[in-house]
């Protein structure tokens, strides 16, 4: 099993930058795709980007692209999420994420237990 502790949230104004940690136990950590989601209060769990295992692809929703990057660093057992160019509405509790990859969050084994984001205007 894996077990993933997100880290680096917080209050940033619009136009401001944040880098989410996600750190994860497991000697399998390395065989996993990793996805990051968000949460906004009243609304449903929703794609933000994902890295394959050996973090050679990646992709990202649409409403992120060209702001937010994920990479990942198999030494340290760390996917982190730089998001640059902050909205309001990127507020949300973001998620880290182990399993096959995709958009779809079912499809996602392990979770982190979230950390949340707020962009004030």
């Amino acid at each position: 099993q894996v077990q993933l502790v997100e880290s680096g949230g917080g209050l940033v104004r619009a136009g401001g930058s944040l880098r989410l940690s996600c750190a994860a136990s497991g000697r399998t950590f390395t065989t996993y795709a990793m996805g990051w989601f968000r949460q906004a209060p009243g609304k449903e769990r929703e794609f933000v980007a994902a890295i394959s295992a050996s973090g050679g692809i990646t992709y990202y929703a649409d409403s992120v692209k060209g702001r937010f990057t994920i990479s990942r660093d198999n030494a340290k057992n760390t996917v982190y999420l730089q998001m640059n160019s902050l909205k309001p509405e990127d507020t949300a509790v973001y998620s880290c994420a182990a399993g096959p990859g995709g958009t779809n969050w079912y499809a996602y084994d392990y979770w982190g237990q979230g950390t949340q984001v707020t962009v004030s205007s």
